[in-house]
């Protein structure tokens, strides 16, 4: 069992890498942070935390539940119930290797501010590790309960956009938190990215997080992640 494992988690390693939307998750809030990173400098506090929440939003909307989606889709989580690896399994080896690009995608952008373009550091590393994971889990959950109920991997592909934009703008990504109507701020606090960013940026000068908005990003991490539990179907 355990080296049915390992060998599912190699496979889904080189599958992942090779799909074109991984590429785009790292890509995209990259060439963002690159081309308005002049506007980056000692202790600033909106640029690098909008770029991290973009990668997670994409991994947590797009890209895993596409491909869970899609594995349901074609027969494969049905076809590994009758071989010594679990379909369980699988969903616990994406959502790990999907962390882990989010991880990776975060890093770069953290590189490439410090050393490239002058950012500060985080100021208060622990929280913003804690507020990293809290905020990951939180998307996943939207993104798990989007693969139980998308009926395809283009479904859900077109779900996860629908929900990204309008959540992206509410969490302040489109346009500055700064130039929005309070009303629409506060209303963007209670999405699971609003709060992400919000978090991220509050932590990033060493700052205490918002107990209000951890609060959000866990409730959304348990209360969505059952949902998703309840509603996943397996074929």
């Amino acid at each position: 069992m355990a080296a049915a494992t390992v060998k599912l988690t190699v496979v889904e390693s080189k599958l992942l890498v090779r799909e074109p939307g991984s590429l785009f998750t790292v890509l995209i809030p990259m060439f963002i942070l690159i081309v308005f990173g002049g506007s980056i400098g000692p202790g600033d506090t909106t640029l690098l935390p909008m770029a991290i929440a973009i990668a997670i939003g994409l991994v947590g909307l797009y890209l895993m539940p596409t491909a869970l989606a899609g594995y349901r889709e074609k027969g494969i989580l049905r076809r590994m119930s009758t071989t010594p690896v679990e379909p369980m399994s699988l969903l616990v080896v994406q959502l790990l290797l999907q962390f882990v690009l989010a991880l990776a995608s975060c890093t770069a952008l953290v590189v490439v501010a410090v050393l490239v373009l002058g950012a500060a550091a985080p100021a208060d590393p622990l929280g913003f590790a804690a507020a990293f994971v809290l905020g990951t889990a939180a998307m996943f959950a939207v993104g798990l309960l989007i693969a139980a109920l998308a009926p395809s991997g283009r479904a859900a592909n077109g779900i996860g956009v629908l929900l990204y934009f309008p959540m992206a703008y509410l969490a302040g990504l489109i346009q500055p938190a700064g130039q929005m109507p309070d009303i629409l701020v506060t209303i963007g606090e209670f999405t699971p990215l609003g709060a992400f960013r919000q978090t991220m940026s509050e932590v990033w000068v060493g700052g205490a997080a918002d107990p209000v908005l951890l609060g959000v990003m866990a409730a959304y991490a348990v209360v969505v992640s059952l949902a998703a539990a309840r509603f996943f179907r397996w074929e």
